[in-house]
């Protein structure tokens, strides 16, 4: 950042959309006063290895999969709600390896996207903005990344192999056909990669092993900063890494120079809402070294987006924004285009991804927010296809999904369609989100294999995924 009269705080004296009112100012500031004693949640290295491998998805060297729940609960703070999530997010990304042949960059929707909990509870009579209330989110993201290292640190991301996916759900037979064509493909790649060697260890972990290549993997948290009051207290000053270089040295200085990292999580992302030019949030963000996400709707202008990318990015470093396009399956045809244009012609270097949920929220005749399967993917391959016609790429996807399972032991009913085909009367069964509509384990995977079918055809310089089979009886609609 070149401007140095950001603070922390500069925020304040600026107006803050969708700002919590605390009646209890008092009790706020002893609460805020408790964060800023408490331990970072992630590191200054996990971040800046962070921004390196988002450099590498802005060259299109690596693809970048932003998913998790719409919003998180503290009663879903379970080993079993976690694992599922983490699961979905392994199994996903390693379908779309399979099909692009490039690193996947796993940014989670997790441990701090509370939005609800974190200000007041569901219960009538507790609707009243409680501070205390940020505590319980902090040592909730706590116990939840706790729990996501122990996972991804002890063999887990090595049990999620294709061959245990079950595709009895998909009822169309040239659809089963597809998705069978291309687990057992990255099944038998996995097997070889095993029988010369590579992800087989002779000793296991748990008897002092190494846990192999294909045993561990990078995970990052993410969350909207939306709670400035939260942020500015998880706001820490330190020394850039010294391995980083020139980056690390002042001109005057051997000593590292100092920078404020945001510790609550490794990436923020700024809200449709919150995205003001002079607003409070486009303030804070612009002083953190953490890489940052900016929703791009409808509503955003394209010289406003440029001004925008001047305020928060100024000197212009790789990795550091991704854009994350919401404008709806019927409307990204007419925003899409002129957005890129914009951004190319202004030299700014950022990452592009594809966030087709938020866009294509309805409402089903029962009253229940839903999501119909074939316009999120609508949205999803036209942007795959836009961005081609405008010599971009889109680097990556924003996906609302879950793992989580019923009581009942199935996937919860939230979304319409798929390959499960999901009717508007199976959405009562196990509808379980209090916020959005988020895809299930299987709709989740139809995703994967729709994007890692495009990747490989664009590959191999095959048909491309939207005009094939695969597309259409998943219910994608013709461009």
């Amino acid at each position: 950042m070149s401007d140095g009269t950001w603070s922390p705080n500069s925020w304040r004296s600026k107006p803050a959309a969708q700002d919590v009112v605390y009646p209890d100012r008092e009790k706020l500031e002893k609460v805020l006063g408790k964060i800023r004693t408490l331990p970072p949640l992630v590191s200054p290295s996990e971040i800046e290895r962070l921004r390196h491998q988002l450099g590498q998805v802005q060259r299109n060297q690596a693809f970048l999969l932003h998913a998790g729940d719409c919003a998180e609960s503290f009663d879903a703070c379970t080993h079993e709600n976690i694992a599922a999530k983490i699961g979905l997010i392994l199994s996903f990304s390693l379908i779309v390896i399979w099909g692009a042949r490039k690193p996947v960059v796993r940014i989670g929707r997790i441990a701090g996207h509370f939005r609800g909990d974190n200000v007041n509870g569901l219960d009538p009579n507790d609707r009243v903005p409680d501070p205390d209330r940020m505590l319980s989110a902090y040592f909730h993201s706590t116990a939840t990344l706790n729990h996501v290292r122990s996972l991804l640190t002890s063999g887990f991301a090595s049990l999620h192999h294709p061959r245990e996916w079950s595709l009895s759900h998909v009822r169309s037979p040239a659809l089963r056909e597809e998705f069978e064509r291309i687990t057992e493909g990255l099944s038998d790649a996995l097997e070889f990669t095993r029988t010369i060697g590579l992800g087989k260890e002779s000793v296991s972990y748990e008897q002092g092993g190494g846990r192999g290549a294909l045993g561990e993997v990078d995970f990052y948290t993410s969350h909207e900063g939306l709670m400035l009051d939260f942020e500015e207290a998880m706001t820490r000053e330190f020394p850039i890494p010294s391995s980083l270089g020139s980056y690390a040295s002042s001109s005057s200085e051997s000593t590292p120079s100092k920078v404020h990292y945001n510790t609550s999580a490794h990436f923020l992302w700024i809200g449709d809402r919150t995205r003001q030019l002079d607003g409070a949030h486009v303030e804070y963000f612009r002083g953190i070294r953490n890489p940052i996400g900016v929703k791009v709707g409808p509503s955003m202008k394209a010289e406003e987006l440029v001004r925008l990318l001047d305020i928060v990015n100024p000197d212009r470093e790789n990795g550091k924004v991704t854009l994350i396009t919401r404008y709806g399956a019927g409307k990204v045809e007419d925003y899409l285009a002129g957005h890129i244009r914009a951004v190319q012609q202004s030299g700014h270097p950022v990452i592009w991804i594809c966030d087709p949920m938020h866009g294509n929220t309805l409402t089903s005749s029962s009253g229940l927010k839903t999501r119909n399967f074939g316009t999120i993917i609508s949205e999803l391959t036209s942007c795959l296809r836009i961005h081609a016609e405008c010599g971009s790429h889109l680097n990556g996807v924003s996906l609302e999904f879950t793992g989580e399972l019923a009581e009942d032991g199935f996937s919860v009913t939230e979304c319409l369609g798929g390959s499960m085909r999901l009717s508007e009367d199976q959405l009562p069964l196990r509808y379980q989100s209090f916020c959005d509509p988020r895809l299930n384990f299987e709709q989740s995977l139809d995703v994967a294999f729709l994007i890692s079918d495009h990747f490989k055809k664009e590959r191999t310089g095959g048909k491309k995924s939207y005009g094939d089979v695969l597309y259409s009886e998943l219910g994608g609609r013709k461009p």
